[in-house]
């Protein structure tokens, strides 16, 4: 086929263009804002991308598939609809062009797709299944998120973001799940989502597209998950939790351990939310290959991680910075969680830059209050794009670093932009100095750049 992509330099977008180009397609696409890695990417596979949309960009095209991020007025969407082409969503294309005749493990979830999708991914080529990939993500060895892969499973991370401007359901609707795994259910995406139901009901069509001989994972630590699974019948599910009496895994003490042979693992992830995705990943291998029982906990320990998720930048004796995704209260909770029994005695200073679309809204502003416990100082930046949000709808900056330090009891400090937070830090970490410190920047954006800055005061700071 003759496949255009309106929108091919997103990363998600550029991705599927490669997979379709090695499929046998001729793909082409366009986008009005090029820039790198994308755009070096997109030219080394020789897809040289249109720069800026026309009409004319499509004329030929047998299908057209359209971006998230594309709206109507778009010249290439208009003249697709009054010509009356065949279009759909990125979403719609990968579950037509890759997960026919598969079957598709779907990792879903507030938190912990990308990390589960990943590992799960890693596990089951580890044992020679050679499985297809897409997930919206880098593995810290700069392994990419996807792969055609060449056998009966494909693992993709189950996004519950809409699909396309033509198409407000989530995009796991289109990802024919065969295992199904549910890690959290919170709210989250409030420009889309009204509220906590509306999400509910995503999740509620998915595990209805479960087929009977499939199965379906699920924490049973999220009481939402406990709510939408309970009455369901239509194929097996399995909840799943540290230390119990059915896991095959607990973790005490910052140990995570087999329950089995009470062997200790290694992996290179830390704190219990993170062990959680260990648990189901390995559920879902143990499922398909139970007699890889100890080449799947040896890849456990073997599994690299993922680029920005609990991404050390600097590591030393007496310093430790960390770049990390959390965006979510919850998430923030956890990571901050993870790094104090990973690293006792060490001091915390959270950063943190209120990005996403949730994030930057009041919906959360007494969680995010809440969830900074355990940091010896918090930095918060002003929302990102400030005047993106109605003033009314907007999280107050400034009030949640005073709730912060109120709840925390420790300092909590407001940075108008992510550049001011190194003279902050400058201010600050002389007050640690003969301490053990770790910096932790949490967004899910570029936080303005800072981190090269970041790393310049702790390298001095190892200095002194």
């Amino acid at each position: 086929m003759k496949i255009f992509l309106v929108g091919i330099g997103g990363i998600a977008m550029g991705n599927l263009a490669y997979m379709l180009k090695n499929q046998g397609h001729d793909v082409s696409g366009s986008d009005q804002n090029l820039y790198p890695p994308m755009s070096d990417k997109l030219v080394e596979w020789g897809l040289s991308p249109k720069s800026g949309y026309r009409k004319e960009n499509v004329k030929g095209a047998d299908l057209v598939i359209i971006g998230n991020a594309i709206s109507r007025g778009n010249p290439e969407v208009e003249e697709v609809l009054n010509t009356g082409m065949e279009y759909m969503s990125m979403a719609q294309a990968i579950g037509t062009f890759f997960l026919k005749n598969k079957k598709p493990i779907v990792i879903s979830g507030t938190h912990g797709k990308t990390t589960t999708t990943f590992l799960t991914h890693w596990i089951l080529e580890s044992i020679g299944l050679k499985p297809g990939l897409f997930v919206g993500g880098i593995r810290k060895d700069g392994f990419p998120g996807f792969a055609l892969g060449e056998g009966d499973y494909f693992v993709i991370e189950g996004d519950e973001y809409d699909s396309a401007f033509f198409d407000k359901s989530s995009k796991f609707l289109h990802y024919r799940p065969y295992y199904l795994a549910m890690n959290a259910l919170d709210f989250d995406h409030a420009d889309i989502f009204a509220d906590l139901n509306a999400i509910k009901t995503m999740f509620k069509r998915l595990l209805n597209l479960v087929p009977g001989r499939g199965k379906v994972f699920y924490w049973k630590g999220s009481k939402n998950l406990v709510e939408i699974t309970r009455d369901y019948k239509h194929a097996p599910v399995e909840s799943f939790e540290l230390g119990d009496k059915n896991s095959i895994f607990k973790y005490e003490k910052g140990v995570l351990s087999e329950i089995r042979t009470k062997n200790k693992l290694k992996p290179n992830l830390i704190g219990s939310h993170n062990y959680r995705n260990v648990e189901v990943a390995v559920r879902i291998c143990l499922e398909i290959a139970p007699q890889k029982r100890k080449e799947i906990l040896e890849a456990v320990e073997s599994f690299p991680g993922v680029k920005r998720r609990q991404e050390n930048l600097f590591v030393s004796d007496k310093s430790l910075l960390v770049e990390d995704f959390a965006h979510h209260p919850v998430a923030i909770q956890e990571t901050i969680k993870a790094h104090k029994e990973a690293y006792p005695g060490y001091k915390i200073i959270s950063l943190f830059e209120p990005r996403s679309a949730t994030s930057h809204r009041n919906v959360f502003q007494d969680d995010f209050a809440k969830c900074f416990k355990g940091s010896d100082v918090s930095i918060v930046t002003e929302v990102y794009q400030v005047d993106k949000v109605n003033k009314s709808l907007r999280l107050n900056v400034k009030k949640l670093v005073k709730d912060i330090s109120k709840n925390t009891k420790k300092e909590a400090l407001y940075a108008k932009e992510p550049k001011e937070i190194p003279t902050l830090l400058k201010k600050i970490l002389p007050k640690f100095q003969k301490e053990k410190v770790i910096i932790l920047a949490m967004s899910n954006g570029a936080f303005g750049g800072i981190y090269p800055e970041l790393k310049s005061l702790i390298e001095l700071r190892e200095s002194v």
